[in-house]
């Protein structure tokens, strides 16, 4: 189908816009009309530099307050409505978008109301252009869709129609399956928008709070299906308001946008049973053919996950992975790389930036996952369909030809090859063990890597979501906030329950100087079967974990019914505990290298699926008095 954007949902100038929605791959726009107001070019002109990039302009927005009022004032509205229909002209524009009368000069009078739409079309269809009538959630007298459809069916206008908006309709709880009922001819615009669950007024939710499909609560797959079943054969459009987007970059957002609606049109296109639509000839208006991805990325677990730092930071690390179990077992042929392994969990250690080709220099972090799959090329096909940015990578000849693509905040994703008969193919370019400084690990055993927690920049928190649910099949947790000492922390699990492959993201609310501290450092959750074996380990090796204060176990006596052999057990471990249905959490961290990076221990009991959250508050004001200290 046709994709579309509305130019309020991107930063910038409305030349600028036009260019990031050409260069994400969009088919055409939806003006907004304060963005016109605002531009040097006169509408030839906007309607030529379209054309030039390849767009159509399928919606101009919006007119408001028309119908529904007193005969002078309709008078007004209609002269002021035959001037916007010959801009439109010029523009190029053939629909425009009519609110529903949101004042309170709104009279309850259907009958007036439809006679007045129905003259308000008669006029514009003298300029060939067509009506979409929409219901505003907070329309004085008209408020929801079903009504505007009753008032579009009386009017009964061949250039008159409805604009139906995902927003609109779910943010008031509407049962969007009665849109089956409308002829699919009679749905003139359809316009996409995401959002969280907020429990506010809905006028603000819309103003400031919507984000692309697949960032928020809705199920705009549900939603659209059921106006693809009308008949509906316009654009899949984008309107949405949000005050980070509209100040972030507008490339970035624009790619970030067409990466929904790609997610929402392959999952409309699976659900039909549709086969895959061809690679040209798409995007006509009035041809209905659903996009399909390549597969769906089947990630069987974290192949590694690679932790960069400089020299002295680099051994502070070592001293940590040693004290966890980890053995040095292998060096890269061609880089300043290091793999420590403890069963099935391995670490990259990395002195250098590959991406960069110059000694690392920042604080010690998460660099890049490597995710094991069956199929790296076709996940790689999929992850450029997805528009995820590739990754350059300086490699040997000789050295396995691994893809990598860039999360959002700069992470690199590795695929990387898991198949029973060649094992994996990414180990072959390091050293057979033993190495020189080959390191033994201690004794405590670890099960592989449970999670990874990875700090996000607060303008690309739901950017990041989206892109590991659409890129590895990820599926998001609800967002939960905690009060760090340093301010309040987001963090959103995405999990793949088949593999057990988990990612935590997190953000500092207030950004800035908070950023980096807290919440917001980076962790690699290792798993385990015997959580008091390997915090033992640790201590013996001659690392404390993260002192917790007694006060918390003090507490664990009041609320749970652990033995008190095993709170003291806890205590001199600083293992923490949760609970759940399902089962129960048993988990200790590491300190902190650079006031960035630090490891967790986890053990999961029974069927247990969190991540401790209770406990975060906890663990962010430890670690405050850590870095104190």
């Amino acid at each position: 189908m046709r994709r579309s954007i509305a130019t309020v949902s991107l930063s910038g100038t409305l030349e600028e816009k036009l260019r990031a929605a050409a260069e994400a791959g969009f088919d055409g726009v939806e003006i907004f009309e304060n963005d016109l107001i605002a531009s040097p070019l006169r509408p030839r002109r906007i309607r030529a530099l379209a054309a030039s990039l390849g767009l159509g302009i399928d919606l101009y927005q919006p007119m408001r307050d028309i119908e529904g009022v007193d005969d002078d004032r309709f008078r007004r509205n209609l002269r002021r409505a035959r001037d916007k229909f010959a801009l439109m002209v010029e523009l190029g524009a053939d629909t425009v978008l009519v609110c529903s009368n949101a004042t309170a000069a709104a009279l309850d009078d259907d009958a007036r109301a439809a006679a007045q739409l129905r003259l308000l079309a008669e006029t514009a269809s003298e300029y060939g252009v067509r009506v979409a009538y929409e219901a505003l959630a907070w329309g004085t007298r008209v408020d929801d869709h079903e009504h505007a459809w009753r008032l579009v069916r009386e009017a009964d206008h061949p250039s008159l129609g409805v604009c139906l908006d995902s927003f609109h309709i779910l943010s008031r709880d509407g049962d969007p399956s009665g849109i089956r009922d409308i002829p699919g001819e009679k749905i003139f615009f359809l316009q996409l928008a995401d959002a969280p669950r907020m429990a506010m007024d809905v006028l603000q939710w819309s103003r400031h709070y919507r984000c692309f499909p697949g960032q928020g609560g809705f199920d705009l797959t549900a939603f659209t299906g059921h106006v693809l079943a009308a008949g509906y054969t316009g654009p899949l459009s984008l309107e949405v308001f949000n005050d980070v987007f509209r100040a972030s970059d507008a490339r970035r957002t624009a790619a970030d946008a067409l990466r929904s609606l790609s997610l929402l049109e392959d999952g409309l296109s699976r659900s039909a049973g549709e086969e895959p639509a061809a690679a040209e000839g798409e995007g006509a208006r009035g041809a209905v053919r659903l996009r399909r991805l390549p597969e769906p990325v089947r990630p069987s677990g974290f192949a590694f996950v690679e932790v960069a730092a400089e020299p002295s930071s680099a051994e502070r690390v070592r001293v940590l992975l040693g004290a966890l179990g980890f053995a040095h077992t292998r060096d890269h042929r061609s880089k300043p790389v290091q793999l420590w392994s403890n069963g099935d969990a391995r670490v990259l250690l990395n002195s250098s930036d590959p991406r960069l080709g110059h000694t690392w220099s920042g604080a010690a972090s998460v660099t890049a996952l490597g995710v094991s799959v069956p199929d790296p090329a076709n996940a790689m096909r999929r992850a450029e369909r997805l528009l995820a940015p590739p990754l350059p990578r300086r490699r040997d000849p000789a050295e396995s030809a691994l893809s990598a693509v860039a999360a959002p905040d700069g992470t690199a994703v590795f695929f990387c090859a898991d198949d029973p008969d060649d094992g994996e193919p990414w180990l072959e370019d390091f050293s057979a063990p033993p190495v020189d400084g080959y390191r033994e690990g201690g004794g405590a055993r670890l099960t592989g890597i449970d999670h990874v927690g990875l700090l996000q920049p607060f303008d690309h928190f739901d950017e990041a979501s989206l892109f590991y649910r659409s890129l590895l099949g990820l599926r998001p947790d609800t967002s939960v906030e905690m009060a760090a000492p340093d301010g309040l922390v987001r963090s959103r699990a995405l999990t793949d329950p088949a593999s057990a492959l988990r990612v935590a993201l997190h953000v500092s609310v207030l950004g800035g100087e908070h950023a980096d501290t807290g919440g917001g450092a980076q962790h690699v959750a290792l798993g385990c079967d015997d959580v008091f074996a390997v915090a033992r380990s640790l201590r013996e090796a001659g690392v404390a974990p993260l002192a917790i204060p007694d006060n918390y176990y003090d507490d664990l006596a009041c609320r749970t019914d652990l033995r008190p052999d095993t709170r003291e057990r806890m205590r001199e471990g600083g293992i923490l505990h949760d609970r759940s249905e399902e089962g129960e959490f048993l988990h200790f961290y590491t300190p902190t290298v650079d006031g960035r990076l630090f490891f967790e221990v986890v053990q999961r009991v029974g069927g247990y699926q969190g991540y401790g959250a209770a406990n975060g508050t906890v663990r962010m004001a430890a670690q405050r008095a850590e870095r104190s200290r």
